[in-house]
């Protein structure tokens, strides 16, 4: 064994297989004993995306009584508003109340769909409808040019 691959050993110690059940968000959010252990998972990998990965400030954690789940609440950045983000597996359904229930909090919401390999899809979600822009594509049509401008006028 070379100097280099020692020193690699000793510097990068591997995580024990269990690190996330003595996490500390994942014990704080386990107390809260909202929903059940599929959606505490998705609520951990969401914390961790939000908080590790994507660099969210004031992440944290806060039980929904009514829809048994845990919500997630931080800053994109420093002194950006408060975002609401809604951690569900992507195998349990989510009814219109329940959509109703979170975005009457008040704040800009996300909802994150937890796949079960892991995957982490967000979606922003509004209190009514919002055009999207036109699909794209290889094609010229000129009534989504004509979409697309009478959008930009308004």
């Amino acid at each position: 064994m070379s100097q280099a691959s020692d020193r690699a050993d000793v510097s990068e110690k591997p995580r024990p297989p269990n690190w996330i059940l003595h996490h500390p968000a994942y014990l704080q959010m386990k107390s809260l004993e909202a929903g059940d252990s599929a959606q505490l998972h998705a609520a951990f990998l969401v914390y961790m995306d939000l908080a590790e990965v994507r660099q969210w400030k004031e992440v944290s954690c806060v039980k929904s009584p009514e829809l048994q789940v845990i919500l997630l609440e931080g800053r994109e950045k420093e002194g950006a508003p408060i975002q609401t983000v809604l951690p569900l597996p992507v195998h349990r359904p989510l009814c219109h109340k329940s959509i109703r229930h979170v975005l009457d909090r008040g704040f800009p919401m996300l909802l994150c769909a937890v796949a079960s390999d892991s995957t982490l899809v967000y979606q922003r979600m509004t209190d009514g409808l919002v055009t999207p822009d036109p699909p794209a594509g290889p094609f010229q049509d000129v009534g989504r040019r004509q979409h697309r401008k009478r959008r930009q006028q308004h």
